[in-house]
């Protein structure tokens, strides 16, 4: 089984904020698989493919602490931290930029640093979405939580898209390869 966790905040309020990304291109991609989310067992949405072992996994926790649903997907499903691909937003990459690493560490981010804390491990694969802007991005907590400029939204809408590319690849060609292929 591989799970891939997007990053985000729960609720009207947070949906079109820069930290949803990872929401974002998790539901890009299940919105392509025909798959809808539902209420898991624990704090989380997910759905999962039927033919291919494959969950998608939106946590309900907010975002700092979203550890907590990571580690009850891993013990409810058996899942190893190499087989987590955490996708969240990156504030230091430039906006439509995707960095994709094995593993690493929290990158000041309070969402890795909870799922890291969690798993007791940074060992599992992140795919990082630029969010960067040429605007005032600090303090960052207050820039994630406003949504794109009218003029970024394209941009930003063409990294979703391909951030669910890169999560097709990985499920396809794996982890080499797609860092190969989508790395920016």
């Amino acid at each position: 089984m591989i799970a891939f966790i997007g990053l985000g905040n729960p609720g009207d309020k947070y949906a079109n904020t820069k930290h949803n990304a990872g929401f974002w291109v998790v539901d890009e991609l299940a919105r392509r698989q025909k798959l809808s989310f539902k209420p898991g067992k624990g704090p989380y949405v997910f759905a999962q493919h039927k033919r291919r072992e494959v969950l998608l996994v939106k946590p309900t926790t907010g975002m700092n602490r979203s550890g907590n649903a990571v580690k009850e997907v891993a013990n409810l499903w058996d899942i190893l931290p190499s087989d987590i691909h955490v996708i969240l937003d990156d504030v230091d990459l430039p906006l439509g930029s995707i960095r994709i690493r094995p593993k690493g560490g929290d990158g000041c981010h309070r969402g890795m640093e909870s799922i890291i804390y969690q798993l007791q491990s940074d060992q599992f694969p992140r795919v990082r979405l630029g969010i960067g802007t040429d605007e005032n991005m600090r303090p960052a907590e207050k820039y994630v939580l406003k949504p794109f400029r009218s003029d970024d939204e394209l941009e930003a809408e063409a990294m979703v898209k391909h951030g669910a590319d890169a999560l097709e690849n990985l499920l396809v060609r794996g982890l080499n390869n797609t860092m190969n292929h989508f790395n920016s």
